[in-house]
């Protein structure tokens, strides 16, 4: 891990995105990929950076060195998001929903109640309609989607009421990502969307800026939230992916025997994150629990219901018509 001010990042941006577009002949020795996170360091995601970073120092001798930069040193998912774009910073990870700024169909994949399971979640790499996806971002942004990793099922939290059912957070502050499909999910259930970049979330519920959030229980647990949260109910209402995303110019630019290094390290990396959430998601309640949390399993189908009668037909425009069904069925 690699420790870097947002303010330094942006005054060295503009020699970064020279520094990627250069042929690799003319680089330094050392091809030097910058890799920024919004997830502090006691995140799987995070570890499993720092795992690709340590596989493909060894395996290229050296000659390829990702640097990781989380916990939201430069800015947040959307900033991250435009310096892989313009090419100041190599890679991110993000969710499918965020990425939806770039290219608004790719938002579907991390639609609420489509997933049955991670493993059906999980198909949606191989899927033609994700394949046209990824051609598209390249095209229009020139932002490859280098893999899919599971980021787990989402859960409701909140600070002072205990809820049962949907009714019971009509009109409460809920905490979103800046992304209109989560505004719209939580706005079905009566509450009120209120978006929060997650780098302010602990501050924005321990000053009850807002009264609740939703997350998957690991970033719940390594991110504190349970200090700042005292009810955790079980909703499960997204089953959520994130795309690591690199900048296409640089991949591109790789030897290809190091672009194939890359590629097997992600891969292992990912095997090796995806089993960790899983794993962690099986005891963090009890972790949460114990840590003081009043653990709720709801009426799901409150919470379901108003979502699944309004939000795919929403937003089919944006998705392409089809596309829920396609994604469902797989």
């Amino acid at each position: 891990m690699t420790k870097l001010t947002k303010r330094a990042f942006l005054a060295g941006s503009a020699a970064g995105g020279a520094m990627i577009a250069m042929p690799t002949v003319l680089r330094a020795q050392a091809t030097v990929m910058r890799w920024g996170e919004m997830l502090p360091t006691t995140h799987p995601q995070v570890q499993m950076v720092d795992r690709i970073a340590k596989e493909v120092k060894e395996k290229t001798s050296g000659r390829v060195d990702i640097q990781s930069f989380p916990a939201g040193q430069l800015g947040s998912g959307k900033d991250m998001m435009e310096s892989v774009a313009s090419g100041a910073l190599t890679m991110t990870t993000d969710g499918a929903a965020a990425l939806g700024s770039f290219l608004p169909q790719l938002s579907v994949v991390e639609a609420p109640y489509l997933w049955r399971d991670p493993a059906h979640m999980s198909k949606v790499a191989k899927a033609p309609v994700f394949t046209q996806m990824n051609d598209d971002l390249i095209k229009k942004r020139g932002l490859r989607m280098a893999a899919v990793t599971y980021y787990g099922k989402r859960h409701l939290t909140t600070g002072s009421k205990a809820v049962k059912s949907a009714a019971d957070v009509v009109g409460l502050k809920l905490r979103v990502p800046p992304v209109d499909t989560f505004r719209a999910m939580v706005e079905a259930w009566g509450a009120k969307a209120t978006p929060v970049n997650f780098n302010e979330l602990y501050l924005a519920l321990s000053q009850g800026a807002v009264d609740g959030q939703e997350n998957p229980l690991p970033t719940i647990h390594s991110a504190k939230l349970q200090e700042v949260q005292k009810h955790l109910i079980l909703t499960g209402h997204i089953i959520t992916p994130r795309l690591i995303v690199i900048n296409e110019e640089f991949w591109k630019g790789l030897k290809d025997a190091d672009r194939t290094i890359v590629e097997t390290a992600i891969a292992n990396g990912v095997t090796w994150q995806d089993a960790e959430l899983a794993n962690q998601e099986g005891s963090l309640v009890a972790t949460l629990k114990a840590a003081g949390m009043s653990v709720t399993e709801p009426d799901l189908e409150s919470f379901s219901k108003p979502v699944l009668a309004t939000l795919p037909k929403q937003f089919e425009s944006k998705w392409g018509k089809g596309t829920w069904d396609a994604l469902a069925a797989l």
